[in-house]
């Protein structure tokens, strides 16, 4: 049988992350959801319309769906499940300034899924995306591994460029890691960073990269201060594409993520961001890495800050 996607969400973000699954052409069929009436549909049908242009055959199909779960129908049968839906930021909002509004929309969305894709594996891109990821395996009752977030793939790639930007380098020679929370408490590692295989420390002084670390804290807030009307959707969509490419692909990249942690790091039961391994079941594992112990206290901080907050969207 052939592999299915759902985004969920025609947004910015939900249209150009089905732009990419599609033109992956590792799909069968691509189903993007939206509330707005005929938006869904529309967006198929353009996509549909490249593909003799681009040379894919994934099909893409649109589905409006409603406050009751009327169109969910469309989605049954998906591997695996994108969640982008919920609000974007604004200029001078806070991810957690969404938690409310996006967490009823969430839970919403993800009974859905477990009610027409129970074996889907859930990719939660909604900010605020750690208190999401967690809200959305509470609303699914899924295994804890078949849900995770995207945001250290995001976090990581900002930090990537910004570093190759600032040393006039090749992207592809810079490798970057950020671990944590998508947000106040990020964990840029440049312990584990290197330019040309050698470290980044090497490559420029401790202050420069401490602007750089706090540039990456800041990078969504940075596009949304630009776009005015919305947040990024270009690099967040590549980076949810890549996950949804690794499950259905059963790869086992490892790959930042925010993920369930249950011991690693000496942090237990709480969803954060770390690297982990990603297949056809989600979390195949977390892969630990080495930090150093200023790395690893900010990392064990970030856990107990999401912690409290993951706690409140329970009841959400």
């Amino acid at each position: 049988m052939g592999k299915k996607v759902t985004v969920v969400g025609a947004g910015f973000y939900g249209s150009t992350t089905a732009q990419r699954l599609a033109e992956y052409d590792i799909f069968d069929t691509v189903v993007i959801t939206d509330i707005v009436e005929g938006k869904p549909a529309g967006l198929a049908l353009d996509l549909n319309q490249s593909r003799a242009v681009e040379g894919f055959e994934t099909k893409v199909v649109g589905i409006t769906t409603g406050p009751n779960g009327e169109g969910y129908e469309g989605i049954e049968g998906s591997d695996v499940v994108v969640i982008t839906a919920g609000l974007p930021r604004k200029p001078g909002m806070s991810r957690m300034d969404l938690l409310e509004t996006n967490a009823k929309i969430v839970r919403q969305v993800s009974e859905n899924v477990a009610k027409y894709a129970p074996n889907a594996v859930v990719i939660v891109v909604s900010n605020p995306l750690d208190e999401m990821t967690a809200l959305a395996q509470l609303a699914t009752q899924f295994p804890r591994n078949r849900v995770l977030g995207q945001a250290g793939m995001l976090d990581t790639a900002r930090f990537t460029n910004f570093v190759a930007e600032a040393l006039n380098v090749p992207v592809k020679s810079v490798r970057t890691l950020t671990l944590g929370s998508h947000g106040d408490t990020m964990v840029p590692v440049p312990s584990k960073s290197t330019v040309d295989g050698k470290p980044l420390r090497d490559a420029m002084p401790a202050e420069q990269i401490e602007e750089l670390v706090v540039k990456t804290r800041n990078g969504g807030a940075e596009v949304v201060a630009l776009l005015k009307t919305g947040s990024a959707y270009y690099a967040p969509s590549a980076a949810a594409a890549r996950m949804a490419k690794a499950v259905a692909e059963d790869s086992g990249e490892v790959m930042p993520v925010c993920a369930w942690v249950d011991g690693e790091y000496g942090i237990s039961g709480v969803y954060l961001g770390v690297e982990a391994s990603i297949g056809a079941e989600g979390v195949k594992r977390v892969v630990e890495t080495d930090l150093d112990a200023d790395e690893l206290t900010s990392l064990k901080a970030a856990a107990e800050a999401v912690r409290a907050k993951q706690a409140d969207v329970a009841a959400m």
